[in-house]
């Protein structure tokens, strides 16, 4: 398969520098088009289940609601286990699936559990919420006119922001901090109730009942009919404007009752005001100490720049369009894309700098600017090549899995191609003759240069290109799977490190293959193109330099092999004693500009 793959790139050079270039191209759109997160998700799918009975206490909350939705969630496929907590009127449990399950899978098991396994007193229905560690993608402040209000703010926020926001594709959550919610209140005069024999229910009942409209027939005016209702919807006066929306005249003109054939309102028995529901905390931001925020959460399987894109342009969107009151708009003070933009900035210094660093070590080392440049070649291919395969699959990337490819190892094989290539071309004629006979005499298998359709093709230069690829075939190839096999560890990790290290490992394993693929492909067509048809071994200043230090050494420890055992064996005992004092880390510390 190698002798056929470099057969076709040697007889096909131009097509091969064409495909390069188009490669290139693709890749470069496809970065643009790839999803790049600050670090992967470490969590599995975790979903929320809530459930509410007001007037219970914890205790009653557990007996009736928490462990009755324990036992029914406990046999859906895939769960690993499941956490709660019971709260005054509230039954909170936390589903925690192993990881490999797919989120809608969970989703819909979980669901259909509730609905078949899970009968609640009087008829709650719960609600389950997916929660993602890594699903905070937009904060923004709801900001406001003088004397606007933090209720009035709260209004917006919760009747206008968070519903358009929930309308955008992608986005499943946006929660809600500061502010004060309106309630409309209705403070009871317990002697009036008592003198017009009036009790606490009735007025509950009333009022219930009062904010209904009510539908009835139709009448017909010829051909038309016109249908008939009775609007008895309580009305604030915010319609228009919520800034007016604090009219309690129709709460007050409720009819509770009659007394003497005088009718009972709710004017007549208690006092009806605008206010807020008890606070249990506040936000701030920056020296305000009181503000209206909110937090824009996506589902953990979509992209956090496609989803972020269409957050930005609904929020530019309703600050335009005329949907708040004159004076509000919505202010954003943090969104991913920052944290995103940092981290494909230093990914990109990262591969810039590790692709010069990489080509000039190899420029200085092999001493020959051509043979650099087509070991360079290289190294862009794979990471275009790595980059495509993560799109085709819809693979995301992140700091750690590109930012950590070694360019070093990527050039391995390139290196060890065009050392050969270069050794041969340097060679006595009668040594290339040699080479060249050995070829054709089928030492490395059947010559494909003698086959009748592309013996015209070959000459000699590109006879002894292909031979010398042969020759060291093999050891570029297994070289490449001792690689492969050093980060099966990886892709064998389970759990929160799996989540973390198995995109490195499946990154670095695309860029292996691109490596492989360009090494049998461009790197012998490159080099029948740039490298001259005499070259010669020159060693650089470094080489010499280091030569002259390293051949001494070198004969002094073959002279002293036991001495040198020695050394070696105790530098090995001291390494050991040292490891146990050696500091770890899960993870490596991520300076990007963000708390």
């Amino acid at each position: 398969m190698l002798k056929g793959l470099l057969a076709f790139g040697l007889t096909r050079r131009p097509i091969i520098l064409l495909g390069l270039l188009v490669f290139i191209g693709g890749g470069i759109i496809a970065f643009t088009k790839l999803n790049i997160e600050a670090y992967p998700n470490p969590a599995p799918v975790i979903l929320e289940i809530t459930a509410q009975a007001p007037g219970l206490s914890a205790e009653e909350m557990e007996r009736y609601y928490t462990i009755p939705m324990e036992v029914g969630l406990s046999p859906t496929p895939g769960v690993d286990l499941i956490r709660s907590t019971s709260f005054y009127g509230l039954s909170f449990v936390r589903v925690v699936f192993k990881y490999g399950v797919d989120y809608y899978f969970a989703y819909t098991q979980a669901a259909l559990s509730l609905q078949q396994r899970v009968n609640l007193p009087n008829n709650v229905q719960p609600t389950i919420q997916g929660s993602s560690l890594v699903g905070e993608i937009f904060r923004y402040q709801v900001v406001g006119p003088p004397n606007f209000g933090l209720t009035n703010l709260r209004t917006v926020q919760d009747w206008i922001l968070q519903r358009r926001l929930l309308t955008v594709e992608g986005v499943i959550q946006v929660v809600t901090w500061g502010g004060t919610t309106k309630e409309f209140e209705v403070e009871v005069d317990l002697h009036k109730l008592d003198a017009y024999g009036v009790t606490l229910p009735q007025v509950l009942a009333a009022i219930g009942n009062a904010n209904s409209n009510v539908g009835g027939r139709t009448i017909n005016f010829g051909q038309q009919s016109v249908n008939i209702r009775g609007v008895g919807l309580l009305d604030d006066g915010g319609a228009a404007d919520l800034t007016q929306g604090y009219r309690v005249a129709d709460i007050e003109n409720i009819v509770l009752a009659q007394s003497d054939g005088a009718p009972v309102q709710v004017k007549h028995v208690a006092k009806v005001s605008v206010g807020y529901l008890p606070r249990l905390g506040k936000a701030g931001l920056n020296k305000q100490d009181d503000v209206v925020t909110a937090i824009v959460v996506m589902n953990r399987t979509l992209h956090t720049n496609e989803v972020l894109a269409r957050v930005e342009a609904e929020v530019e969107k309703i600050n335009s369009d005329g949907t708040l009151p004159p004076g509000v708009k919505v202010v954003p003070y943090y969104d991913r894309g920052t944290l995103v933009s940092v981290t494909t900035h230093t990914v990109l210094h990262n591969l810039i700098f590790g692709c010069l660093l990489v080509f000039f070590v190899q420029w200085i080392f092999l001493g020959d600017l051509r043979s650099a440049i087509i070991v360079g070649i290289n190294i862009p291919f794979a990471l275009f090549f790595s980059i495509i395969i993560l799109v085709l699959l819809g693979q995301d990337a992140n700091l750690l899995s590109i930012g950590a490819v070694d360019f070093g190892i990527i050039v391995d094989s390139a290196v060890i191609m065009v050392e050969n290539i270069f050794r041969n071309f340097q060679t006595r004629p009668e040594e290339r003759q040699q080479v060249l006979r050995q070829l054709a005499e089928g030492r490395f298998g059947a010559d494909p240069t003698r086959s009748a359709d592309g013996a015209s093709t070959w000459t000699d230069r590109l006879r002894l290109i292909l031979a010398s690829a042969l020759q060291v075939d093999k050891a570029v190839f297994f070289s490449a799977l001792i690689t492969v096999a050093a980060f099966v560890p990886l892709f064998t990790m389970q759990g929160v490190e799996g989540q973390i290290f198995n995109p490195m490992a499946k990154t670095y394993g695309y860029a292996l293959i691109g490596a492989l693929i360009a090494t049998f492909t461009i790197t012998p067509v490159l080099s029948s193109y740039l490298l001259p048809e005499q070259v010669r071994e020159a060693e650089t200043v470094v080489v010499r330099v280091l030569r002259r230090i390293y051949t001494p050494v070198l004969r002094w420890s073959l002279s002293h092999r036991k001495i040198m055992v020695a050394i070696g064996a105790g530098f090995l005992i001291v390494i050991g004693m040292l490891v146990p004092r050696l500091g770890t880390e899960f993870l490596p510390h991520l300076e990007e500009g963000n708390l």
